[in-house]
């Protein structure tokens, strides 16, 4: 057994936590040890300690954006089966490579319950926060809440300029529930605050030309979707729900095909090419 490293002097451990360097102070004896027993050059130490913190620092930032981002789940994209949906691999790949959040796009899924879009959506989310990318999630009805709250005690500038300082806000759900003017106009406030300076990715079951029957003023919702559509991936789904399939086939003992089929289209036309704004 090699001997117990030797502890930091007490006035080097003072100014370790001073500068709040907690991994070094933990990690320096035992670095310190071996850089002597290896007979490390000065600088290999110095970047041994400095590597260290550094990771250490990494690791504590993700997983307060993990915390901060607020994601239901933990869904990667990698468990997404890319190859059983009709999604243009190119088309995921895009979604995937995170370049949309840093081009500053949009990323719309919309399709029936079941097809994979919350998914994405959260795989992306979870990717984004690994990349250092500062993430919120919410569905409609509690970002609404949400705003609403800031609403009645006069913080809404606030609470739409903190969702602002995310590089991508993730808006899951979006018309389950129909909004009101009110709804609308604070819904509107934060996508036009977000326009060309912050990504929104947003699921919806609704096609956008439906989306009157959730949003009751119709020229805020014409706004709304031009900010949303200009700059935008648009992926629309369909096909049967997986978890309708995933049940009958544990019903029947056999392991599921993935059942989300999707299709993409353009943001600027309505068939169903994909292309990118």
């Amino acid at each position: 057994m090699s001997a117990a490293a030797p502890p930091l002097p007490d006035d080097l451990v003072a100014g370790l936590r001073r500068l709040k360097l907690a991994t070094i102070r933990a990690q320096g004896p035992e670095i310190l040890q071996t850089a002597r027993t290896q007979r490390w050059s000065v600088e290999d130490v110095l970047r041994t300690l400095v590597g260290v913190e550094i990771s250490a620092r990494d690791r504590t930032n993700q997983q307060l954006r993990l915390k901060a981002a607020n994601l239901p789940v933990f869904k990667e994209l990698e468990t997404f089966d890319a190859q059983a949906s009709s999604i243009a691999m190119g088309t995921f790949d895009y979604v995937a490579s995170l370049e949309w959040i840093r081009a500053r796009e949009n990323l719309l899924l919309v399709g029936p319950a079941g097809t994979g879009k919350s998914h994405v959506l959260v795989g992306t989310g979870l990717r984004a926060v690994e990349h250092g990318l500062r993430v919120r999630y919410a569905t409609a009805a509690d970002l609404i809440e949400q705003l609403y709250r800031g609403l009645a005690d006069y913080t809404v500038a606030r609470s739409i300029a903190s969702l602002l300082r995310n590089d991508v806000i993730l808006i899951d759900e979006v018309g389950f529930a129909p909004l009101d003017e009110t709804g609308t106009q604070l819904l509107f406030r934060l996508i036009a605050g977000a326009y060309e300076r912050r990504s929104i990715g947003l699921a919806s079951h609704w096609p956008f030309e439906d989306w009157g029957r959730f949003l009751p003023v119709p020229s805020t919702a014409a706004a709304l979707l031009d900010r949303l559509l200009h700059h935008s991936v648009v992926v629309v789904t369909s096909g049967e729900s997986w978890r309708l399939k995933e049940a009958r086939a544990r019903a029947s003992g056999r392991t599921p095909v993935n059942a989300a089929r999707a299709t993409t289209t353009s943001s600027h036309t309505e068939d169903s090419a994909t292309l990118r704004s």
